[in-house]
């Protein structure tokens, strides 16, 4: 028994880097703060998880599934990264009000947590479970959600394996969270970020319908040609591709102009068949912006792919301007 008392027994736990967690063990082999079996239920730890963390407590993995941590302030002045909360579980927990920046939540499962008035701003929240967050009022400036959410990374696996039931379930789960991040990003007035989760939760959406079917497919496009709104340079990259498309299709097939055929012609040196191909991007810049000069004039089969041209550069000249003007007017 003396020996016990001299040389307690630790927590169990160990960070990802091997930090060996100091603090004493309650029974069951974790202490306080890592064991999941404790409900932790309503209990006020805020003031405690802020001396945990400042005694140098090892937060990573730590289990405050329900606590309530309103107005808890996990910062960490003076140093160039926040506290790392890696693989921690607040589910459910009262985070209304909390102070998380910088912190590094990768893996931490926040799903149905309330996160009213929080501060998220810099926090890391790769690979975290936020389904059912309640975002109201948090601040999101640089926010990092890496390149998926937790959800759409099940789904795009479950995608790959040929389970589209659960690919849709997830993608459906990933539309939700995207919904909350933009909304909480717009009223913060982070129109970028908003626009950025808007994208995302539009293609979840798509993610959603039968593959191969005429929505998923016309909704393909739509991001293809304008990001779903959010992506002006989609449109210029899309009318610079087809315009030296066409280009090359009037090349190769001629064209007519005042001063004779414009084409490619083996008999010709390379230099003037690069002039003529120069005179074929003319044409179909013009053709593209329904300009038509009327010096360079289509013949043949040329008048229909012309003529295709020239409805497809109205249309998507007037959905950049949409698109523009909906950027922009944010």
């Amino acid at each position: 028994m003396l020996e016990n008392k001299s040389n307690p027994k630790r927590c169990s736990f160990t960070s990802t880097e091997g930090e060996a967690c100091n603090e004493l063990d309650i029974g069951s082999g974790f202490c306080f703060w890592h064991d999941k079996t404790i409900d932790k239920t309503g209990m006020k730890l805020a003031l405690k998880l802020e001396e945990f963390v400042a005694a140098g407590g090892v937060t990573q993995g730590v289990c405050l599934k329900k606590a309530d941590l309103e107005n808890v302030r996990l910062v960490r002045y003076g140093h160039s990264t926040g506290y790392d909360f890696r693989n921690a579980d607040f589910y459910r927990a009262n985070l209304r009000n909390a102070h998380l920046f910088n912190a590094n939540c990768a893996g931490a499962s926040f799903m149905k947590a309330q996160l009213k008035d929080a501060d998220l701003h810099c926090a890391e929240l790769f690979n975290c479970n936020l389904l059912g967050v309640k975002l109201s009022g948090a601040r999101l400036d640089n926010v990092s959600l890496g390149s998926y959410v937790h959800q759409e990374s099940i789904a795009r696996q479950a995608e790959r394996e040929g389970n589209h039931t659960k690919a849709a379930d997830f993608y459906e789960q990933s539309e939700e969270i995207y919904r909350a991040f933009r909304k909480a990003a717009s009223d913060n007035g982070l129109m970028n970020l908003s626009g950025q989760f808007a994208y995302k939760e539009s293609t979840m959406i798509r993610k959603q319908k039968p593959r191969y079917s005429a929505e998923r497919i016309s909704s393909k496009l739509v991001d293809l040609f304008c990001g779903y709104g959010e992506k002006p340079r989609n449109v210029i990259a899309f009318s610079v591709w087809f315009i030296l498309f066409c280009a090359c299709f009037y090349f190769t097939m001629g064209v007519e102009s005042n001063y004779g055929p414009i084409g490619f012609d083996s008999n010709h040196t390379f230099y003037e068949n690069l002039s003529h191909f120069g005179s074929s991007i003319y044409f179909s810049v013009v053709t593209f912006t329904t300009l038509g000069y009327g010096d360079i004039h289509p013949i043949g089969i040329a008048r229909a792919v012309a003529t295709f041209e020239a409805f497809i550069g109205s249309f998507a000249l007037a959905l950049y301007v949409v698109v523009f003007v909906k950027k922009t007017s944010r």
